[in-house]
């Protein structure tokens, strides 16, 4: 059965108002739509450039339907959001992506069982509820990262784990007491050599866009700076497309999917993560690609011909943290816009607190480590100025 596309003028529901909501509305006010969040905070960053806020808990279902009956068709910018929540909201539009799809990414441990059961390559990891079982998959995979499998973001909710004799304390720090019983997953720390991610964009139709992947680097388990294209071997990229193609089309994606994937030492790569929204590292579209991530997901769920996803120029960002605002006079935003082909990108948050996302900074570059040069040089600025 064919699907009718959903034309400009129409009115979009965004479940979720933070950062990427606020970007996605930018590039769907772009293409002419109206644009509808729901968020539990009324002043959330998408709330200056979008037509209305619903303020409500993600696990309202009642407002996630008030949100969709006012729509054409209901995304998401979080995946924490309740299937109930997306369930009520499908009665009144189209919900992409899907209830079942989110309900699968959104349990870390049903996701791994998901991607094993696809024949998709995960690391080796044990599923743990308690100290006990925390103790025994680090004495069979030795050191680990636990990571709660509900709930979490920008390395919350999960410990790293070297050795058997120290579960209970990283049990401790992650469900706070050692006697609590939580699900979580017990990952294998693996020697790596680089970490990547790949963006999909499937539409309702079948068709399909993928960008080429970014090149990852984090500190404390968080994003610090990406670059695309990532500068890897074309034989790796191309493995790595093929894999996000599989698993976009084998989980029935309608939206964007983004692949967060290991490359170990061994040359072996893995599946870490999937995101069912736009994603931190694909930011530098907006400078790099033909098409950026947010106008390739309005596209995307509006059924809407998709993008082009080639690289005019490569490009990096530098992710701004709210400890960059812990003295009076704040970040030196105009030294940073002193560097030339530079861009800055404020979220529109009202309070800094240390390790929140604050904005980034992105920059051009004739390659892709120019690119990156010229972001964290950008970065230094704000704090040491330009002279």
């Amino acid at each position: 059965m064919s699907v009718s596309s959903i034309l400009p003028g129409a009115t979009i529901g965004i479940l979720g108002g933070g950062q990427l909501g606020r970007m996605t509305a930018m590039a769907a006010r772009t293409l002419g739509y109206d644009v509808h969040v729901l968020d539990p905070d009324p002043w959330c960053a998408a709330r200056g450039v979008v037509d209305r806020v619903v303020s409500a808990r993600f696990d309202d279902a009642d407002a996630a339907a008030d949100l969709a009956s006012h729509c054409n068709v209901v995304t998401l910018e979080i995946e924490q959001i309740a299937t109930a929540s997306l369930d009520a909201a499908a009665r009144h539009a189209p919900v992409r992506p899907s209830s079942r799809l989110v309900g699968i990414i959104q349990d870390r441990a049903l996701q791994k069982r998901w991607l094993t059961q696809h024949g998709f390559p995960v690391g080796p990891y044990e599923d743990v509820a308690n100290v006990a079982e925390l103790e025994r998959a680090a004495e069979r995979l030795g050191a680990l990262v636990v990571k709660a499998t509900r709930g979490g973001y920008d390395g919350r909710s999960q410990v790293r784990l070297a050795a058997s004799d120290d579960a209970e304390s990283a049990w401790a720090s992650l469900t706070g007491k050692a006697e609590t019983v939580r699900p979580a997953v017990a990952e294998q720390a693996l020697d790596l050599e680089s970490e990547l991610s790949v963006m999909i964009a499937r539409a309702p139709n079948g068709s399909t866009a993928v960008f080429p992947p970014a090149l990852n680097y984090h500190e404390r388990q968080v994003l610090a700076w990406s670059v695309i294209p990532a500068p890897l071997p074309e034989t790796l990229v191309a493995q790595a497309i093929e894999l996000a193609r599989g698993i976009a089309d084998a989980i029935e994606l309608e939206g964007l999917l983004a692949v967060e994937m290991f490359l170990t030492a061994e040359g072996q790569l893995l599946v870490n993560e999937l995101a069912p929204r736009p994603h931190n590292s694909f930011h530098e579209t907006e400078l790099a690609c033909v098409t950026s991530q947010f106008e390739q997901l309005v596209r995307a769920i509006c059924n809407l011909p998709l993008g082009e996803t080639s690289v005019v120029r490569p490009a990096a960002i530098v992710n701004l943290f709210g400890d960059l605002w812990t003295d009076d006079a704040g970040p030196r935003f105009d030294a940073a816009l002193a560097e030339p082909l530079t861009r800055l990108h404020l979220y529109g948050k009202r309070v800094a607190r240390p390790g929140r996302k604050m904005g980034h900074i992105s920059a051009y570059g004739d390659t892709a480590q120019d690119a990156l040069d010229r972001a964290r040089t950008a970065f230094a600025h704000l704090t040491n100025g330009a002279g």
